[in-house]
């Protein structure tokens, strides 16, 4: 993620900013050119800014109550929804504060992932503009029945329907399932990221040889879904996992391998970035080997083993500097040389490039 300036003062300012703590600025982020602006409204709701030259903008109708900083280009007169918020079926109730506490911590990690999905510039049509398979989410209350039992929803996806907890919003809810299942990272924003793989596995693995080199990564997507998830609850993962998988989860069935390691390609980019953006770089002393400098545009690396080289060493950093303020680390996984070939394979996906045979990674 990068930093922004405020068109109005210069100060810095970040994605998530709704004002500029200097100057007081309105400020809302514009898909079209991607960045962060200082507003003023003008005549007819419209919005303008001097970074930024057009017919004017509307703030997303999620903007009450701060649910939403993104903005709608005035000539989408038929949109009263942004660019990312437009896919939403089913959202929190907002007429009541853990409702609307949730939707604005779900609505922060969705526009997350949707600035990655415009950085790429991938396939993303509404059930609108594809009824069949179009991207829509639905984020789910748990039910309860009358003697108070609560059946919790399912977070999943489904021919392009993603569907999330929203329970999972409270810190208190996700960290029980995640201490519970033995995980050592869960986040609104790694759900988001692994969901969305499933996603683009459907819309960007499609033909024969990118569909050959996938299963020669991950397996045969066709294996029994439900067995195998039955049979890794029953046994657990396999006793070499940590040598072929990012995750003890992405071992039990192909295409969660695959979504598993989507998600954190999304997550070293991203991250990246943001290194970049900040000027972050490793020089340990006596440890030259774990040097790193993000000296490259991330979004647009030309190859995965590029973006491990910078990430290992920045990786390590941001976990030690976890275990200094007491937290658990910030990125408690391991890349081996599988999965460092399934990111490559993955990268060649997002930058669509031709899919080779062998890895980079290998070479």
């Amino acid at each position: 993620m990068r930093i922004f300036n405020c068109d109005t003062c210069g100060n810095p300012v970040y994605f998530d900013s709704t004002q500029c703590v200097s100057c007081g600025s309105r400020l809302g982020f514009v898909p079209k050119d991607m960045k962060v602006h200082a507003v003023t409204e003008g005549e007819n709701g419209l919005w303008t800014s001097p970074g930024l030259e057009g017919t004017g903008l509307r703030f997303c109708a999620n903007a009450v109550d701060d649910v939403c900083n993104w903005m709608i280009d005035a000539g989408e007169t038929d949109e009263t929804f942004c660019i990312a918020c437009r896919h939403n079926r089913i959202v929190p109730v907002t007429d009541n504060p853990v409702g609307l506490e949730r939707f604005r911590k779900i609505s922060q990690a969705q526009r997350h992932l949707f600035y990655s999905i415009l950085r790429w510039n991938l396939p993303r049509q509404t059930r609108e503009e594809l009824p069949e398979g179009g991207l829509v989410f639905d984020f789910l209350a748990d039910e309860v029945d009358e003697n108070g039992k609560i059946t919790p929803a399912m977070t999943g996806h489904e021919d392009g329907l993603i569907s999330l907890r929203a329970a999972e919003a409270e810190d208190a809810t996700r960290e029980s399932i995640r201490v519970a299942m033995n995980e050592p990272y869960r986040t609104l924003l790694g759900h988001f990221r692994h969901e969305i793989g499933h996603y683009y596995w459907s819309r960007l693995v499609t033909d024969p040889a990118t569909l050959d080199r996938a299963r020669a990564l991950f397996g045969d997507e066709r294996e029994d879904y439900a067995a195998a998830l039955k049979k890794n609850y029953e046994e657990g993962p396999p006793a070499d996992w940590q040598n072929n998988f990012i995750s003890t989860y992405a071992s039990c069935h192909p295409a969660e391998d695959f979504a598993e390691c989507w998600a954190h390609y999304f997550h070293i980019v991203d991250t990246l970035e943001t290194a970049r953006a900040f000027g972050l770089s490793t020089a340990p002393q006596r440890h030259a080997d774990m040097a790193a400098e993000v000296d490259f545009n991330p979004y647009q690396s030309p190859d995965a083993k590029t973006l491990i080289e910078a990430w290992v060493p920045i990786s390590v950093a941001l976990n030690a500097m976890q275990r200094s303020m007491g937290q658990p680390d910030a990125y408690p996984f391991v890349l081996n040389v599988p999965v460092m070939e399934k990111l490559e394979f993955i990268n060649d996906l997002v930058q669509g490039k031709p899919i080779a045979m062998e890895s980079a990674v290998a070479a």
